[in-house]
């Protein structure tokens, strides 16, 4: 996928949504569960996304909850995002790391501040409010999606109500596994 330009004078840092959701939209259960994050077929079809998406970020930006899925449910032995700067959104009092830090800042303002500072992109890996947040401010460069073959019924929303439609252009696709991955920047 070749790198879309920022509009002049952005630091170069995009802003790029990478999440998965099921093909009626949703990124949770009903109860909040993300067992169903699996493809149809073989794992071994040769296709590494999540590797290669790390290698063009070096910051992530998350919701508690998606904190407390990853570290609890879905890498508990190992933090998945090492070697990247985690921001957790947050009201909780919790003391910052190195490589993760609380923050009770709206993720808009987030979101500004570390695209003025240098780096590579923003990864936004949920969850659904820090999203609908940045999607309202148009903050988002690139939406990322991956659809998993699975139909949820109910469940947590990737994405909201808009007060405004967002147009998009789609810029590729890639298939595996049973997944569909949806790449568009905005237009």
């Amino acid at each position: 996928m070749k790198r879309e330009k920022l509009n002049p004078g952005d630091s170069g840092r995009r802003v790029i949504l990478y999440i998965a959701m099921s093909l009626d939209g949703y990124i949770a259960d009903r109860d909040g569960g993300v067992d169903w994050l699996t493809g149809h077929g073989q794992e071994d079809e040769g296709v590494d996304c999540y590797k290669k998406k790390k290698k063009s970020v070096d910051t992530v930006v998350m919701g508690w909850n998606t904190f407390y899925q990853v570290r609890t449910v879905l890498s508990p032995e190992e933090w998945a995002y090492a070697g990247l700067t985690s921001y957790v959104v947050t009201h909780r009092e919790k003391k910052s790391a190195e490589d993760i830090r609380f923050t009770k800042e709206h993720p808009g303002e987030l979101v500004e501040r570390l695209k003025k500072e240098p780096g590579k992109d923003i990864w936004i890996c949920g969850g659904a409010q820090i999203v609908q947040q940045l999607t309202e401010k148009d903050m988002i460069d690139v939406f990322h999606i991956a659809v998993i073959p699975v139909i949820l019924g109910s469940g947590i929303r990737l994405f909201g109500d808009l007060k405004n439609e967002l147009r998009l252009k789609l810029l590729g696709t890639q298939r595996y596994n049973g997944i569909t991955e949806l790449i568009y920047t905005r237009r």
